[in-house]
């Protein structure tokens, strides 16, 4: 793949490893680590947290998290997803330097936020 795209002059994105307070979260091999500390993800758990890690600060919304994750946006898939952000905040609450949020705005999305306690 990395050839194809070298020969077709397009670039090879870096591998994402995003900062979250205290947090490394690596895309690429789904880990979230603090101190050393590992926590594996699930496949939707790194890319529910890569699309919020790229939207910090800003509103995700949550059709466009349901259709490009499960690529569905009904009732039963929100639900899922409710389950997965709720999984998140369990793993980001560890940092005891960071108060790490997922807010959840009502009827549009989610916001990811962090401030140093």
């Amino acid at each position: 793949v990395n050839v194809l795209l070298r020969n077709n002059g397009l670039a090879i994105p870096p591998a994402a490893v995003y900062q979250i307070g205290s947090f490394a979260f690596d895309f690429e091999r789904r880990t979230l680590t603090l101190h050393g500390e590992e926590q594996r993800l699930s496949p939707k758990e790194a890319e529910l947290l890569q699309l919020l890690c790229e939207r910090q600060n800003e509103v995700l919304r949550h059709e466009e998290a349901l259709l490009k994750i499960w690529q569905n946006d009904d009732y039963f898939t929100k639900q899922s997803m409710n389950v997965f952000v709720t999984k998140l905040r369990k793993y980001l609450a560890a940092d005891p330097a960071f108060l790490i949020e997922i807010e959840n705005l009502h009827g549009k999305g989610f916001i990811l936020k962090q401030e140093a306690r």
